[in-house]
């Protein structure tokens, strides 16, 4: 499958965008939960403003509203962990940590899809882990009790994740229709659970200051409409090798920007260690060529 440069240029300017949504978290002055539910509510609305200023919007019936409760649940639960793995961790690892999504897509693919696991699965996860070994520097036993937890929710937003694209595929597989109503249906019903599980936690929905305003709306703006917009045009457009590669710059990019905007102390073996971990999640996600193969994309 042949890639044309304006899709190239599309899809490596949706994941540089989307690369700021971990900074943007740290900048946004509200709890983890918080910042997930203004970033769900407000790109869900500019999202659906957008379509309908486009007259591009769609119904979507109530069997797809069902199944989009999947991957609304699952974006909720992926968002609730990593917000609390940014602000342990930081974004840069936070968002490497997140995209070990490759990996449980596999694996969910293998027990309940009965595909067969390809020889680079194994190479892959042996270079990403061997990676976050070195990214870890001294050991985990060195680790203070915040970091520990901010890997394991890393670990666990992967996880989630990777159950938000399966849910997702469901749900516009039972209802087939454009993709993006499907989005802000998803989006909207996830405001709404994070919106309930800020509730049960009793933290404030208050945005305290001008800077915590923008940096929401930029989050909404951003990491719900324009950076998947782009995506979502470009995928038919370019190969699956492509999409994958250009996809590791979201949390490539993300680490560069936590070392340069807060100063995360970044060793030269752990540059090497984030080249090994992004090189395995692009060697695991890789699948072997089929004759009319299907580009598959992933959000965070």
């Amino acid at each position: 499958m042949r890639s044309d440069r304006g899709a190239l240029l599309a899809m490596a300017g949706g994941a540089s965008l989307i690369s700021l949504t971990g900074v943007l978290v740290r900048f946004a002055d509200v709890p983890p939960t918080v910042a997930g539910f203004w970033r769900m509510a407000f790109g869900g609305s500019m999202l659906a403003l957008v379509l309908f200023a486009l007259r591009r919007w769609r119904h979507v019936p109530a069997r797809a509203w069902a199944f989009c409760l999947w991957p609304a649940f699952a974006f909720a639960a992926d968002l609730w962990l990593w917000h609390r793995s940014i602000h342990a961790i930081g974004p840069g690892l936070a968002t490497l940590l997140a995209n070990t999504q490759v990996f449980f897509m596999v694996a969910a693919s293998v027990l309940f899809f009965g595909e067969r696991l390809h020889a680079r699965f194994a190479l892959g996860v042996a270079l990403a882990f061997g990676g976050l070994a070195l990214i870890l520097g001294d050991g985990w036993s060195a680790l203070a009790a915040e970091s520990k937890a901010g890997v394991w929710l890393g670990f666990a937003t992967g996880i989630a994740y990777a159950a938000y694209n399966l849910g997702l595929k469901r749900s516009q597989r039972e209802a087939p229709m454009a993709a993006e109503p499907i989005l802000v249906v998803s989006t909207l019903q996830c405001a709404v659970i994070l919106g309930l599980a800020a509730w049960v936690e009793g933290v404030s929905f208050a945005i305290p200051d001008t800077r915590s305003l923008v940096a929401l709306l930029a989050l909404g703006l951003i990491g719900q409409c324009l950076g998947w917009v782009l995506i979502g045009r470009a995928l038919p457009r370019i190969s699956v090798a492509s999409v994958g590669l250009l996809l590791l710059l979201q949390p490539l990019l993300a680490f560069v920007f936590d070392v340069l905007l807060f100063s995360r102390p970044t060793a030269t073996h752990e540059w090497i260690g984030v080249a090994m971990s992004l090189a395995g999640i692009f060697v695991a996600g890789l699948k072997p060529a089929a004759p009319q193969g299907n580009a598959a994309t992933s959000q965070t």
